[in-house]
């Protein structure tokens, strides 16, 4: 059994770009108006990575986000001048920082999954209890895909 063929995407109204286009930019102007700071999607995938693993090194975040060391210590300077994260001497070596989450960095990430639960309210209101799920399954197998499309670039 084969999966769908590989063409090149539809264009125009209705096709599955310009739906992708339009859901993207409602979301993206939803995020915009829960973050007054207005950090970028790489300073966010920082504060999540914080949040959810606690400190770390400058070192063991660039390479757990795949970024280069100085693009994090630029994103980490900027995070830091905002109060949305601090940086204080590690333990066993003096010259080695531990980034960790300040109550600042906490709360903008406690606003934005406020966010989320309301856009899935939305949703829920929108969709009937199959159109979730069939929608839901479809999120994770398109979100899936462009992580490998990424990987493999």
């Amino acid at each position: 059994m084969s999966g769908p063929t590989a063409g090149p995407p539809e264009s125009g109204p209705g096709s599955l770009a310009d739906a992708l286009c339009h859901l993207q930019c409602v979301l993206v102007a939803r995020r915009s108006r829960a973050d007054p700071q207005a950090i970028s999607w790489a300073q966010y995938d920082v504060l999540d990575t914080l949040d959810r693993r606690g400190g770390m090194a400058p070192s063991q975040l660039s390479a757990s986000l795949g970024v280069s060391r100085p693009s994090m210590s630029k994103t980490l300077r900027f995070l830091k001048d905002r109060g949305l994260v601090a940086q204080t001497v590690a333990h066993g070596d003096r010259r080695e920082l531990t980034t960790t989450l300040t109550e600042e960095g906490s709360a903008l990430l406690l606003r934005a999954a406020d966010d989320r639960r309301q856009i899935a309210a939305l949703a829920t209101g929108a969709l009937t209890p199959g159109e979730r799920s069939l929608f839901t399954e479809l999120c994770e197998k398109v979100a899936e895909a462009l992580h490998a499309g990424r990987a493999g670039a």
